[in-house]
């Protein structure tokens, strides 16, 4: 818990060691090795943490043969162990894979593919190993193009973990909080903003931009994920985001959109998060899912910001944008289109919150449900008062993993879980979910 009393967005589920039942013998001295090799650092989730050999689909298979249905790992985006993914990496990884200064047909063919999916004049692409890498580029970009330091995010933002990234991302502070070149304001939700969120949102950024300005800041970017993931998902009304924007936008700033975890159609209707809300970025961040768990970011921007950057700084990313990276991205744009994945998510999503709106009378902890497509937030909340409880969401994230299902937490105070499955997920595996959520909440 931090010292503003919010959770760092590690620790939403985490495994505590000694903060529970003890472990069997087996497990815990598999915990201890873990531990020993990488200290501090170690995160592991749920009380009980699995020890995992293989996957496929939208199910992790543990060391005892248990299977678990995923509804958390949004990196293998087109499911685990997709058979174009495996081959297209298998077959490229036994030709050739080096760095890409080299021409190698392809990153240039992949790079084609990626950008026909933007819109004008979002043309050219630097490609890199990971969002936090993707994330801290946009901000030189931005930096560079306005003269300005300041960004404005949301405040449980989180957008890697670079030295720059972490300080645009206050979910990652367990003490203290961003720099003041860095101002947070509460994501777009009627509880802050009232009837008209998209307004009350775009004024919130512009009182932000103030408060930097008159701090003698000079404002950089508007730096949102498209989902606002980490602020407990928050997709609605559909083009909410227009008049913040054109706020940042008037005060001399660039749009960045952060779609490491809203894009690749997750949001079911558009490729992207921000086209559901019918704006285009100045500059767009892509990680993971774009290579499914292969290492494979990007910076997707406009001509002339790239110049302007190329011209004051030599950047080359060695292994960003290497042929075998390049040939799983290319292979998750072909599962993306031919399986229907995209519709898929839609479909599906959909299915979820249906059936979670008919549970709900029968199970008065289900609060509000949000989000698009294969990316939902479900609030935990008290019965009797509807308070957030997120005691309750970490009783039912390590009731749902005895139960053979996989799943989050997010927002400041951990209350709400997170459904973000491979986009392969079925109806019925869906419906497995609902049941094994409607019967723990029903005792």
């Amino acid at each position: 818990m931090g010292s503003n009393g919010k959770k760092e967005i590690l620790a939403l589920n985490a495994f505590a060691p000694g903060g529970g039942a003890a472990l069997p013998a087996a497990l815990d001295q598999m915990v201890t090795r873990r531990r020993r090799s990488f200290g501090a650092t170690s995160v592991l989730f749920y009380d009980r943490p699995l020890h995992v050999v293989g996957a496929r689909g939208a199910t992790l298979t543990a060391s005892d043969g248990t299977q678990y249905l995923d509804l958390y790992n949004n990196v293998p985006s087109v499911g685990h162990g997709h058979p174009k993914v495996v081959e297209a990496v298998r077959d490229q990884v036994g030709r050739l894979n080096i760095h890409s200064r080299y021409i190698i047909d392809v990153v240039d063919h992949y790079a084609e593919r990626l950008l026909a999916h933007f819109p004008a004049p979002l043309t050219q692409v630097a490609l890199t190993c990971t969002g936090s890498e993707s994330n801290d580029l946009a901000l030189r970009l931005a930096r560079l193009a306005t003269s300005g330091i300041g960004v404005v995010v949301t405040e449980t933002a989180y957008h890697g973990n670079t030295a720059a990234v972490t300080e645009v991302s206050p979910s990652s502070y367990k003490k203290g909080g961003p720099p003041a070149f860095v101002r947070a304001v509460p994501p777009p939700h009627p509880a802050h903003y009232g009837a008209d969120v998209a307004g009350g949102f775009a004024h919130a950024v512009a009182d932000a931009v103030a408060a930097l300005e008159a701090d003698g800041h000079a404002f950089a970017a508007l730096l949102v994920d498209t989902i606002f993931s980490s602020d407990g998902v928050h997709a609605d009304p559909p083009g909410l985001l227009a008049s913040a924007v054109a706020a940042a936008r008037r005060a001399g700033g660039l749009f960045i959109a952060d779609e490491v975890q809203p894009g690749f159609g997750r949001t079911g209707t558009h490729m992207w998060g921000f086209a559901r809300h019918g704006v285009v970025p100045d500059i767009v961040t892509l990680g993971k899912p774009m290579g499914n768990g292969i290492a494979l970011g990007g910076v997707v921007t406009r001509p002339d910001l790239l110049a302007q950057f190329a011209g004051a700084f030599g950047y080359f990313n060695t292994f960003g944008g290497n042929p075998v990276a390049c040939a799983a991205g290319r292979a998750v744009l072909d599962a993306l289109a031919e399986d229907g994945l995209m519709e898929n998510a839609r479909a599906v999503g959909a299915h979820i919150a249906e059936r979670l709106a008919a549970l709900r009378p029968a199970c008065p902890a289900i609060g509000e449900v949000r989000g698009a497509g294969l990316y939902l937030g479900i609030d935990i909340v008290s019965a009797a008062d509807g308070r957030a409880d997120p005691e309750a969401a970490g009783r039912l994230i390590n009731g749902l993993r005895e139960r053979g299902i996989l799943i989050g937490a997010a927002g400041p105070l951990g209350h709400t879980l997170k459904v973000r499955p491979p986009l392969c997920l079925t109806a019925a595996e869906a419906d497995r979910f609902v049941g094994e959520l409607g019967a723990l909440l029903k005792g």
